[in-house]
C-alpha cells in the first residue's frame, strides 16, 4: 500500500458516507483503539459505519480497490485483541447491522444480521418457548458476528455446545466484496465443511453478513445446586465426579474464594462466604421425576467428592440471584482490583484440581493475586490476574504470568484458547502449541479466502519469523513438566 492509498480511501468514502457514519477525528476515534483487552490500544486509520448490508458491501469493495486493510469490529467485548486496530486500517463498526430477517418456528430457526446482540435473539423467541443455547458472559452486549469471530461458549457449552454446534449457516462476505454461503438451512450439507472452518476465525477469511441459528425447546425443568469446597483442588476434582458419574449438568461453573467474595458484595447472591472455592451446577430435564432423580444423584456425588455445603435453589428466583453472581463476576472483580488480566486456556477436565493448584504456585511466584471463574465442566479455565497498570514493570509480570498459565495448558494436554481467540494477544503462544508445518497450512488457509491479506491483518496467525525469533516452536507433549501432574 503506497502512502497515497489512504488518502484516496477517505475521500471515496466521504462521497459514500453520511458525515456521522465516517468518523475521522482523533477524538471520535478514542472509543475504538481497543476491545475488551483495554492493554493494547491502537488508533485506526478511520472507523466506518455502515447502516446496511449494501454500504458495507461498497466499503469493502473500495478497500479492495485502494489495498487498504479491514478491521471488523461488533460490540468491543472481545478479550483477546481480536478487534484492535491499526493505524493503516479502516475498522468497520457492524452494530447497525443488526435486524432479525425472519423467524422459522416450525424448523426452529431464525435468519438475521451480525450486529444482534446474543441476548435478543433468545428474547425474540421467548414466546415461543424457544431459545438460543450459547450465553457468554457478556450475551447482554456481545453480537453473533463476534460469537462467530471467537466460537464463543458460555455456560450452557459443557451440554448443548458452542457456537460451531449452534449455527447452521453464514453468508461471508470476501475482501473483494463478493459474498458465499457456507452452510445449510439443515443439520449437515453437501461438500466439505467451510462452515467449521469459518467459525471461531477471528474475521481473518471474511465477514459474517447474515446467520441462520439453531434454537432449541426450552427445558420444562430447571434445578440449580450450589457446593461449597474447603479447596480449590477439591472443587476441581468434584467435576471431573461429576461427569465421571454420567451426569450431564446444562451447567457446570467453578469460582474460587476471591471471586465468591467479589461476587457476592456485588450481585447478593447467597454465596458461602467461607468457602474456598464453589461449584454452581445447572441440571435441566423434561420431566420432574428425571430431574429429582438427577439432584439426589448429584448431590450424592458432591458429598463423596468433599462438599462441605450443598444448596438447592428453592425457586427459580433464588437460580436467577445464584446465576447474577457468576454472570457479574468480572465486574465484580474490576470492584477490587485497578485492572485485571483474563486469561482462557482449555484443559482436560481431569487436570482440573492440579493445574488450579499450580496457579495457585504461580500466583505467588509472580506477587499477583488470582481470581478464578471459569466454565469447569468443559475446562475452560478464566483466570483473571489482578495488578496496577500504575506501577512501573507490572504490566510486563503479567504478561509473563499469562504466558506460563498458557504454557501449563499445553503441556498438560490442553490448548491455549477455548473462546476469547487467539486476536493479538496469544500470537506468541500459537508458536508454542503448534509446528512450523502447521502454521503454513493455517496460512494457506487464510490465503485461499483472501488472496490481497486485507482483512484483520496480523491477528490469530503468527509468522513464521516470529515463532523463530521467540525461539519457541512447538511443545511436544510428553512428561508432565510439574510432579503434581504425573498422577494423572
Amino acid at each position: 500500500m503506497n502512502s497515497e492509498q489512504p488518502t484516496l480511501l477517505l475521500d471515496a468514502l466521504r462521497t459514500l458516507l453520511p458525515t456521522e457514519s465516517l468518523l475521522t477525528e482523533p477524538e471520535a476515534l478514542k472509543p475504538y483503539e481497543c476491545d475488551g483487552l483495554t492493554a493494547l490500544r491502537e488508533q485506526p486509520l478511520a472507523v466506518a459505519i455502515p447502516a446496511n448490508i449494501k454500504e458495507l458491501k461498497q466499503i469493502v469493495k473500495l478497500c479492495h480497490t485502494h489495498q487498504v486493510p479491514i478491521v471488523t469490529r461488533g460490540a468491543g467485548t472481545g478479550l483477546a485483541g481480536g478487534a484492535r486496530p491499526s493505524p493503516d486500517a479502516l475498522l468497520v463498526a457492524l452494530t447497525k447491522l443488526n435486524r432479525i430477517i425472519n423467524i422459522y418456528p416450525e424448523s426452529r430457526t431464525m435468519t438475521l444480521e451480525p450486529g444482534v446482540t446474543n441476548l435478543a435473539i433468545s428474547k425474540a423467541v421467548e414466546h415461543l418457548d424457544l431459545y438460543y443455547a450459547p450465553d457468554p458472559s457478556s450475551q447482554i452486549a456481545c453480537t453473533i458476528g463476534g460469537n462467530i469471530a471467537e466460537n464463543s461458549g458460555g455456560v450452557r457449552c459443557i451440554k448443548y455446545g458452542l457456537t460451531i454446534n449452534n449455527v447452521l449457516q453464514i453468508k461471508l462476505m470476501q475482501s473483494n466484496g463478493e459474498i458465499i454461503t457456507l452452510g445449510g438451512r439443515s443439520l449437515d450439507s453437501p461438500g466439505y465443511d467451510l462452515l467449521a472452518l469459518a467459525i471461531g476465525s477471528e474475521g481473518m477469511l471474511g465477514i459474517v453478513i447474515e446467520i441462520t441459528v439453531r434454537l432449541l425447546e426450552q427445558p420444562q425443568q430447571k434445578r440449580l445446586l450450589l457446593a461449597a469446597f474447603e479447596s480449590v483442588e477439591l472443587a476441581g476434582d468434584a467435576v471431573s465426579d461429576i461427569i465421571t458419574a454420567g451426569i450431564l449438568p446444562s451447567g457446570l461453573e467453578m469460582m474460587d474464594h476471591k471471586t465468591i467474595i467479589a461476587a457476592e458484595s456485588f450481585a447478593h447472591a447467597g454465596y458461602p462466604t467461607d468457602a474456598e472455592a464453589i461449584l454452581l451446577c445447572e441440571l435441566d430435564s423434561r420431566s420432574k421425576a428425571d430431574i429429582d432423580q438427577l439432584v439426589e444423584k448429584s448431590r450424592s456425588v458432591l458429598q463423596q467428592s468433599g462438599a462441605i455445603k450443598i444448596i438447592v435453589a428453592e425457586d427459580e428466583a433464588q437460580q436467577i440471584k445464584m446465576w447474577a453472581g457468576r454472570k457479574g463476576a468480572f465486574p465484580a472483580i474490576g470492584r477490587i482490583s485497578p485492572d485485571y488480566y483474563v486469561m482462557d486456556g482449555t484443559i482436560p477436565r481431569r487436570h482440573l484440581g492440579a493445574v488450579l493448584k499450580q496457579i495457585k504456585l504461580l500466583s505467588e511466584k509472580y506477587s499477583l493475586p488470582v481470581a478464578n471463574v471459569f466454565h469447569a465442566g468443559d475446562g475452560n479455565l478464566h483466570p483473571l490476574i489482578l495488578y496496577d497498570a500504575s506501577h512501573p514493570g507490572e504490566m510486563e509480570k503479567v504478561e509473563e504470568f499469562g504466558t506460563e498459565i498458557l504454557k501449563l495448558c499445553i503441556e498438560v494436554g490442553g490448548t491455549i484458547t477455548g473462546e476469547h481467540g487467539v486476536g493479538a494477544e496469544k500470537l506468541d503462544a500459537m508458536c508454542s502449541q503448534f509446528s512450523s508445518d502447521e502454521l503454513h497450512y493455517f496460512h494457506q488457509v487464510k490465503e485461499a479466502f483472501d488472496p490481497a491479506l486485507l482483512l484483520n491483518p496480523g491477528k490469530s496467525i503468527p509468522t513464521l519469523h516470529r515463532c523463530a525469533e521467540l525461539g519457541a516452536m512447538h511443545v511436544h507433549h510428553g512428561k508432565l513438566p510439574h510432579p503434581e501432574l504425573e498422577r494423572f
